[in-house]
């Protein structure tokens, strides 16, 4: 059970988790990672992701909300960046698990199929 003063952190980890819950935004902060600095404007953005304007605005304004990235406006130009170099290594991690998880389900479909046939199909040969 979770006491009063954990349950805010818990939350605070999923509302994360929630803000970075889309593809669009996965690729957006993939961009900014891989990105000079860290950082990129909203053009460069909108040209690699091929959203439209509107649904990049939305997705970026989430990942603000969640304070995952920040903003600075020049003159008519508006720059995007990682608000914290432990996005990157987040991305990371996450890139490996997924690799080891993928790698994990290939060895389990390799051994799969090698089995006879009479353990495929509820044990009917075919």
């Amino acid at each position: 059970m979770l006491s009063s003063a954990q349950a805010p952190l818990y939350e605070i980890k999923a509302n994360l988790f929630k803000g970075l819950a889309h593809p669009a935004r996965i690729r957006i902060l993939e961009l900014l990672a891989a990105a000079p600095q860290e950082s990129a404007p909203v053009s460069y953005l909108l040209a690699e992701t091929g959203l439209e304007a509107s649904h990049l605005s939305q997705h970026l304004a989430t990942l603000r909300k969640h304070r995952v990235v920040t903003s600075v406006r020049s003159a008519n130009a508006v720059t995007y960046q990682l608000a914290h170099p432990g996005v990157s290594q987040l991305l990371a991690i996450a890139r490996t698990f997924l690799v080891d998880s993928l790698a994990d389900s290939n060895e389990q479909l390799r051994l799969a199929r090698q089995l006879p046939a009479e353990h495929l199909a509820g044990g009917s040969a075919k």
